[in-house]
């Protein structure tokens, strides 16, 4: 009997490997899900599997060759685990652990569809295994499908909608507030369509009234002639003047519908949450909000304009040549059908062409992105070439994807001015026949011909403006892809009022999980008003996220965080974190006068307030050293000032502020020890009086820590003063001696000697 494999598994049949499994399979066994492991359990990179099928678990541990197998039941049991990057599949029986993999994150989506696979087929047992084993799956994502379709629910929700030319229509939100000057300037569009199509119209008696009576031999009245002339004269000023008006009109709501769109959509990417970033490049962003917007704005100042401007003329012209001759006029519109076709052909490949330029562009501005602000990294490992080469390749991406687009549209301009030129020859025969049978005058032609110059050349330029229309449609899918983008930490319908924070905090079972992966797991801690807590523990552990968490960066995933007794998430998130002050570990300095960065929490601070923090922060000094003091210009990101003046710059902008609750992220970890002291100094005045959180790798600078929280893998494993947690010689102790074994030892490297009670200040009596 033919095996019955899904698709989870195609890959562990291929090589010598894949042949040891085929052959211990048996007859009626399927394959109904598979991992790739990539680690050994001593953390190295090396390949292996764990495939679950119909009856058994079977695996091929990273670096062996050789296949181990489980049958399924008898209280197995598989558990699912992450951590620091790191995957880890564990095998219990009610004994023991069997069997334990370990795997990059890439590889968590198979993992646990594995789980699933493995659970669902323990509980069913094996009298359920054939029909498991049939049951179809989508490809991509390998979740089970819905009977009697193909369609895969969880990849059709992920999948981004194709952009429309109907996405312009919303951009009349923006254009509301200047409906009457839109109103306007359509009626002046009106009316300069109408005087542009009053000359060919006067045509018809100059020709028949005028100079073919001359040529007959009858005289030409010079007044007849000064009237017409007139007219033309009159209706042309008339065009210029009324074109100017709706011009210069249209402009201005187009420059201001341009600048509303940037602002609100500047001003929405800042209400997002910080995984929104996560997850986009500053490059696209930047491409986003710049030059979709400035695309956006030339369309509806110049192009949106001409295409009201072309429809009105044709439906105009059309009512005109009716109006002179019906037969003549059906013959005019030979070619609009094949036109129709051709736009509407081309348009899907030019929209679908623009999305791809616009993502192929971003590519381009990312490199910039990436380098600019990263250039003394690129030039203190010498990658220049490396990244212009990037650059290039970039570069030539974007052409190649443009040269593409290029052939089309080159293509179809051309054929439609063929179309056109085609259409005036068939009317020049046509008409030339009915002027040959008396049915018209050569006025009525010429001035057929005059319109038909109008109605083709409008036809032409319509045509051209798919090009325009299709770049604009795709520009505004990308703007609205970030209005339409629902912030993860939204502002409540009925928010409570923060006049004044006491800085209690309690969580009570928070959990939080970066997609698939938990962070933190149903902790809970409470934080007296005015106390300060130390968040120790290992890379991983779950300190940033929890920080980020009472910040209210994120929303938790379960339990709450309350402040003063009050939900966080029923605060408004502005008014709440005016009350908190952070400290980074890269403080973040925007290019300006070191006043202006001290005073950016409150840009309303004196001269005075200003100089008063930069005081308790230890920076005054090295501010007044600066050859414009207060006023000196700080360059992007802080340079020119060292890490230390930059932390204490940043220190004085939380002083300022006065936060209940403070927030010091490795605040002096990345400074030397006489620069720590100067810190530290600073940071005693900002901790007086507010409750404050600090994280810290060099347990040494928590010693004035109130209480320390030791965390390991999300979890709250220890609480409690220095002295007590040394006590305990738990994990706290652990990490305090593993940190001073360490510094023992780079003190002997550098050839330093060291009092050995120095490194256990706080040891009780006996302790080693």
């Amino acid at each position: 009997m033919q095996h019955h494999h899904s698709v989870d598994a195609s890959g562990v049949f291929s090589g010598p490997l894949g042949a040891d499994l085929r052959a211990m399979l048996a007859s009626k066994e399927n394959v109904l899900a598979a991992l790739q492991v990539d680690l050994s359990t001593a953390l190295r990179f090396a390949a292996g599997w764990v495939v679950v099928t119909s009856e058994r678990l079977l695996t091929c541990d990273a670096g062996t060759t050789a296949w181990r197998s489980w049958p399924l039941g008898d209280g197995l049991a598989l558990k699912l685990q992450d951590h620091g990057g790191v995957g880890s599949l564990e095998l219990h029986s009610p004994r023991e652990r069997l069997a334990l993999w370990r795997f990059t994150l890439a590889h968590h989506a198979q993992a646990l569809r594995l789980l699933q696979r493995f659970e669902q087929q323990s509980a069913r047992g094996d009298n359920g295994a054939e029909d498991e084993a049939d049951e179809p799956a989508c490809p991509t994502c390998h979740t089970p499908l819905p009977p009697d379709t193909d369609e895969c629910p969880a990849c059709a929700r992920a999948q981004p909608p194709q952009t429309s030319t109907w996405v312009l229509l919303r951009l009349w939100r923006f254009a509301r507030p200047y409906r009457k000057q839109l109103a306007a300037g359509f009626a002046l569009t009106l009316a300069s369509t109408a005087a542009t199509l009053v000359p060919p119209y006067l045509t018809i008696p100059l020709m028949d009234d005028i100079l073919i009576p001359f040529q007959n031999g009858k005289q030409i009245e010079p007044g007849l002639v000064l009237l017409y002339l007139s007219g033309l004269l009159l209706s042309a000023l008339a065009a210029w003047g009324l074109s100017w008006a709706r011009t210069y009109i249209l402009a201005l709501v187009s420059e201001r519908i341009g600048a509303d769109l940037r602002t609100t959509t500047y001003e929405h990417l800042l209400r997002l949450s910080l995984d929104y970033f996560g997850g986009k490049r500053t490059g696209d962003l930047m491409a986003r909000i710049g030059s979709e917007t400035d695309r956006i704005n030339v369309f509806l100042s110049l192009h949106a304009l001409d295409f009201v401007t072309d429809v009105l003329m044709i439906m105009m012209t059309a009512a005109i040549l009716f109006s002179i001759n019906p037969w003549l006029a059906l013959v005019t519109l030979v070619p609009l059908p094949f036109i129709g076709w051709m736009i509407h052909t081309v348009r899907d490949r030019l929209r679908t062409g623009f999305e791809k330029i616009d993502r192929v562009w971003s590519e381009v501005t990312n490199v910039l992105a990436d380098t600019i602000p990263g250039i003394r990294v690129v030039k203190a490992f010498a990658q220049e070439k490396r990244e212009a080469q990037r650059f290039r390749d970039a570069n030539q991406h974007n052409l190649e994807v443009n040269d593409k687009l290029n052939k089309t549209w080159s293509l179809f301009t051309p054929t439609v001015s063929l179309l056109t030129e085609i259409g005036l020859l068939v009317v020049w025969g046509f008409g030339i026949w009915l002027v040959s049978r008396n049915q018209i005058t050569v006025g009525v032609l010429t001035a057929f011909i005059a319109y038909i110059g109008r109605f083709y050349g409008r036809l032409d330029s319509m045509s051209r403006i798919v090009s325009v229309t299709q770049k604009a449609a795709a520009g505004a899918k990308r703007i609205f892809d970030i209005l339409d983008h629902v912030s993860n930490v939204p502002d409540p319908a009925q928010p409570v009022k923060v006049d004044k924070v006491q800085g209690a905090i309690t969580m009570q079972g928070v959990g939080f999980r970066y997609g698939s992966r938990a962070v933190i797991k149903g902790l809970d801690l409470d934080i007296r008003p005015g106390e300060m807590i130390g968040l120790v523990g290992h890379s991983g552990s779950g300190k940033s996220t929890l920080v980020n968490l009472i910040s209210r960066f994120y929303d938790v995933s379960d339990g709450s965080i309350q402040v003063d007794g009050i939900d966080i998430r029923r605060f408004a998130v502005a008014d709440y974190r005016r009350h908190i002050g952070l400290v980074l570990q890269e403080p973040f300095l925007f290019f300006g006068t070191i006043a202006e960065n001290i005073a950016y929490g409150k840009p309303e601070a004196t001269r005075e307030e200003i100089v008063a923090a930069a005081r308790a922060a230890h920076a005054h000094e090295f501010i007044l050293r600066l050859p414009h003091g207060y006023d000196s210009l700080v360059g992007e990101r802080g340079q020119g000032l060292s890490g230390g003046e930059r932390q204490r710059i940043s220190i004085a902008r939380a002083l300022l502020i006065d936060p209940r609750i403070l927030i010091l992220d490795e605040a002096t970890s990345a400074v030397d020890t006489e620069t720590e002291k100067e810190i530290q100094k600073a940071l005693d005045n900002l901790v007086q009086g507010r409750t404050t959180i600090a994280i810290a790798h060099r347990l040494s600078t928590l010693r004035k820590a109130d209480r320390l929280v030791v965390m390991d893998r999300g979890e709250v494993v220890e609480v409690g003063p220095h002295d007590e947690l040394m006590e305990k010689q738990g994990a706290y102790w652990r990490l305090y001696e593993a940190q001073a074994r360490r510094a023992e030892e780079d003190a002997q490297a550098a050839g330093v000697i060291i009092d050995s009670s120095l490194l256990h200040p706080a040891h009780p009596a006996g302790n080693p």
